[in-house]
């Protein structure tokens, strides 16, 4: 008997079904090993050794495959073929090892980069040895993490607030969220006017754009204000009263490539601008595709493994994409060689292929009722993706024309039409704020140099200058893989990190820093300039890409970040005050007692107090009215049922709420925002409705309207549906990150649960 092991029982199963009776395959379920969870974990007075242990939850699994092992020939490690996973399989090698378990029984590393049965049955059969780079390259990354988070985290509980941390990757991102977020503040918008002329051939209407008036070409601020655009409108319809009189026409033909199909990085943008995914979301519902789902003819992979830098297919794929493309869209959508794609990222992992399906054959739309509506989205996007990147190129007709209204005026006006769509039939990428369009692409009427159109109207319109966007899950992780901070596979706990952190937060999906987000970040760059500096995390990246192909040793690499880095911890532990991170100072003096006035840190976020507290109360909003006392808001038409009292808004430790304002004497409270109805009938007293409502933590539950009458409450949300195992009233959507979404049964007996879609 041969033991296999994996990460998951997902792949596990599926792998097991290819091997047959002569293998056994148990899944690791994840990592089995990690450092210590306290101070010497890493000894940088001791070659940086590294004290590991069993991670708790995974304990009888290790135990599980130890006990495996005695009846088995021959071990074989089929982790994942990424660091992460040579890590996995190191880790219960070393394990193994010291239990005594392996008794010279010989030990493989196996790598698969689909799971299918040929992937599976070819690595199995040209097994390898143990990656001691990719193993080294992944100890010196959880050393550095492990270095700074327990170095720079008790630091920040001294000089900003108790219960921060810090991270090695996730600083530079979070710099670069604060950064845009200053920008936006600090701009101001410019005023400035374009000028449309509308006219129309054989009843198409069409506009063009004025670039030239009065002899002077038109730049984007020359017309700057209402007035001088009004004056220009008068003599524009006045110098059109005879039409507009087509000068010159331009056309071209353009080619429009495909994209190169997805990596890691770039299947995490499209998913987040095309399907509103998460990061987190995409890389779980793409693991679920990677591990196997069963189509119908039992469970198969149906993509290649996900986190990969590489842009490369292998030529049996591209040969089946081929003859798949010739036989559903014709010959003619070919081009003539297969296309070969290069990778633009740094240091990229090339050993994989890119994200495509493991067949082509798998047409999402005949699949589809056995995914989940997550799985079958994520799917078609890849598949599609990996179909257009073979197809023949789109050609696009443009159109220049230009128009003269009158002595000195020139008005342009630009069209396209799409002549042969090539891949565009199956696939368009899709854009980012920068790259967005001003509008959809037109299309001309034929205009013919010589003739006079009719001018129907002149258009100012008003514009103003717009600061730059704040970054989308999307643009954060397309600008992090510029910089060359972290790795695609990181990109999702990095931002999910920065949340967990409540260092940032999601506003319209747009990334917004919190105040205290702020001042960790003024604290980081002001005091470890170097460590959040983008150009030297990009390098120290570059460094552990190096170890890992074997370039460079690990140890001297973190004895030359190690060094530098403690020095700057000792010294501004001894040099930096609390004030001086959590205080910045203003230009203003107190109206109470003159002293200077400063923006602080509290527990509520950031105000404005006086520098000579506790002499000096005084306070205010960071963007209220100055004064000594913010006085309290006093909600109209309305008392307190207790007492009678008047009700005022306040503040209190979790945010705004509504008080009776004879506080102390009245403790009568409610929320500021009344909690919004379910609609769902409380299973318990059957009398109210279930209320979704926020804890003191911030954290969602739902409970009955009637309480305290009622005091029936559940973390997650209620559906009106009935369990069809207990006959519970109703049943609850649960999120994890194995199963992804479920309806299960609240009731702590109940074991129901089935996977849920959403909407």
């Amino acid at each position: 008997m041969n033991l296999v092991i994996v990460e998951s029982p997902a792949k596990a199963k599926t792998i097991k079904k290819y091997l047959g009776s002569d293998f056994e395959v148990l899944a690791s379920y994840g990592h089995v090993r990690d450092l210590v969870p306290k101070e010497g974990a890493v000894d940088p007075n001791n070659g940086f050794a590294m004290k590991y242990q069993v991670i708790e939850r995974n304990d009888r699994h290790v135990q599980a495959i130890a006990k495996a092992l005695k009846s088995s020939d021959i071990l074989y490690l089929a982790t994942d073929p990424d660091r992460e996973g040579e890590a996995i399989s190191w880790h219960l090698y070393e394990l193994l090892k010291q239990k005594g378990k392996l008794k010279n029984k010989p030990v493989y590393r196996v790598v698969f980069n689909e799971i299918t049965k040929k992937a599976v049955n070819d690595a199995i059969t040209n097994p390898r040895e143990l990656s001691y780079p990719l193993i080294d390259a992944q100890q010196a990354r959880r050393a550095l993490d492990y270095l700074v988070g327990f170095n720079l985290s008790p630091l920040l509980w001294k000089k900003v607030r108790r219960g921060l941390s810090a991270g090695r990757v996730q600083s530079p991102a979070l710099r670069m969220i604060v950064e845009r977020e200053m920008e936006i503040e600090a701009f101001k918008a410019e005023e400035f006017w374009t000028i449309e002329a509308d006219s129309i051939k054989e009843n198409q209407p069409f506009s063009a754009k004025l670039v030239q008036y009065q002899g002077e070409k038109l730049e984007k601020f020359s017309l700057n204000n209402e007035a001088d655009a009004k004056a220009a409108e008068t003599v524009l319809s006045a110098a059109g009263r005879d039409g507009l009189l087509v000068l010159n026409v331009e056309k071209k033909q353009r080619k429009r490539n495909p994209a190169p199909p997805f990596t890691t990085s770039t299947l995490q943008q499209e998913a987040a601008r095309k399907l509103g995914f998460t990061t987190q979301r995409t890389m779980r519902t793409a693991q679920q595709l990677y591990e196997g789902v069963d189509v119908g003819q039992g469970t198969v992979g149906l993509i290649t493994y996900m986190r990969t830098d590489s842009v490369n297919l292998a030529d049996e794929a591209t040969a089946e994409i081929r003859d798949f493309i010739a036989e559903r869209f014709g010959a003619d959508q070919l081009p003539p060689e297969t296309r070969h794609f290069k990778t633009k990222a740094k240091n990229a992992q090339e050993a994989h292929e890119a994200v495509r399906p493991t067949s082509v054959l798998r047409v999402p739309d005949e699949i589809k009722d056995h995914l989940t509506k997550d799985q079958a989205k994520l799917y078609e996007l890849i598949w599609k993706r990996a179909v257009a990147c073979q197809m023949i190129h789109a050609t696009i007709h443009t159109v220049a024309a230009d128009l003269g209204c009158g002595e000195g005026n020139q008005f342009r006006a630009n069209g396209s039409v799409i002549a042969k769509p090539g891949f565009i039939a199956v696939y368009q990428e899709g854009l980012d704020d920068a790259a967005k369009s001003d509008g959809d692409e037109k299309l001309l009427p034929p205009l013919v140099e010589g003739e006079t159109l009719p001018l129907k109207a002149i258009r100012p319109e008003q514009h103003f200058t717009e600061p730059p966007p704040r970054f989308s899950e999307a643009t954060l992780v397309k600008a992090l893989e510029e910089y060359g901070i972290g790795r695609p596979s990181t990109y999702a706990s990095i931002i999910s990190t920065l949340q967990d952190r409540e260092y940032v937060v999601l506003d319209k999906k747009r990334f917004m820093p919190t105040d205290v987000g702020r001042v960790v970040n003024k604290f980081l760059t002001e005091y470890f300039t170097r460590y959040v500096d983008y150009d030297f995390t990009a390098k120290l990246e570059d460094e552990l890409d190096a170890v890992s192909r074997g370039e460079e040793a690990w140890v001297p690499l973190l004895s030359k970040f190690w060094g530098p880095f403690k020095e700057r911890i000792d010294h501004t532990q001894e040099n930096v005050k609390r004030s001086d991170v959590t205080h910045e100072a203003l230009d203003e003096a107190c109206p109470k007692c003159n002293s200077p006035l400063s923006i602080r840190l509290g527990r509520h976020g950031r105000f404005i107090g006086c520098t000579n507290y506790p002499e000096c109360d005084y306070t205010r909003d960071l963007n209220g009215d100055a004064s000594e006392k913010e006085e309290p808001e006093v909600v109209e038409d309305r008392s307190c049922p207790e007492c009678g009292s008047t009700l005022v808004v306040k503040r209190g430790r979790y945010g705004k709420f509504i008080g009776c304002s004879g506080y102390p004497k009245c403790r009568y409270i409610e929320p500021l925002e009344k909690p919004e109805d379910t609609g769902v009938t409380c299973p318990k007293c059957h009398k109210g409705t279930l209320f979704k409502r926020k804890s003191r933590r911030g954290k969602i539950f739902y409970s009955c309207s009637t309480y305290p009458d009622c005091d029936y409450a559940v973390w997650n949300e209620p559906i009106a549906e009935p369990c069809p195992n207990c006959g519970w009233p109703v049943l609850t959507i649960k999120s994890t990150k194995r199963k992804g979404m479920e309806k299960v049964c609240p009731q702590k007996e109940c074991s129901f649960s089935e996977p849920y879609e959403g909407d």
